[in-house]
């Protein structure tokens, strides 16, 4: 496995390259800008900035931030910024995400959902809220039925502001 960063671009652009064959799980709990060029099969999920390059054959459920794909893709891709599919991206899957930019050439096939994104602000599901909090659902389910969090019911979901759910991490953080 071949593992680089690449020297030349400014601290804050750094990237850890990966052109290798991977199979299991990349976790990231910091940011970091990830670049995966080879093949990879399982789960990814990533904080800051993931691109899968040309070259790249992935089968993956991924989670991230803001993920830009110009490879092969099979499974489903979730970011909480954004979803960019290059001109030269294969995507056979879902794709969520609440800002999609699909270049022409770009192909999917699968499903699109672009959500999270309101006039008042950005909205996450129970899972997502979860991974975020790094808890279970469960714990996120039982903290809304009991008011302990910012939340709101639509329909049969609970659904989380981002930036209240912000204000209240800070507020705990002080307690």
């Amino acid at each position: 496995m071949a593992l680089r960063r690449h020297r030349e671009e400014p601290a804050s652009e750094r990237w850890l390259e990966v052109d290798a064959s991977m199979t299991g799980t990349l976790t990231f709990k910091d940011p970091v800008n990830l670049l995966i060029n080879g093949q990879f099969d399982g789960t990814l999920d990533t904080k800051g900035k993931l691109s899968i390059g040309e070259k790249a054959q992935v089968r993956a459920t991924i989670q991230g931030e803001t993920i830009s794909i110009a490879g092969s893709v099979t499974g489903q891709v979730s970011a909480t910024s954004r979803v960019e599919l290059l001109a030269t991206s294969r995507v056979s899957g879902k794709v969520i995400s609440p800002r999609v930019i699909m270049h022409d050439g770009a192909l999917l096939h699968g499903a699109l959902e672009m959500m999270g994104i309101r006039p008042e602000g950005q909205w996450m599901s129970v899972e997502e809220l979860a991974r975020y909090l790094e808890v279970d659902a469960a714990t996120v389910l039982q903290w809304a039925q009991n008011g302990r969090l910012p939340a709101q019911r639509e329909q049969d979901e609970w659904r989380f502001e981002r930036q209240k759910i912000e204000e209240w991490l800070a507020q705990e953080r002080i307690k």
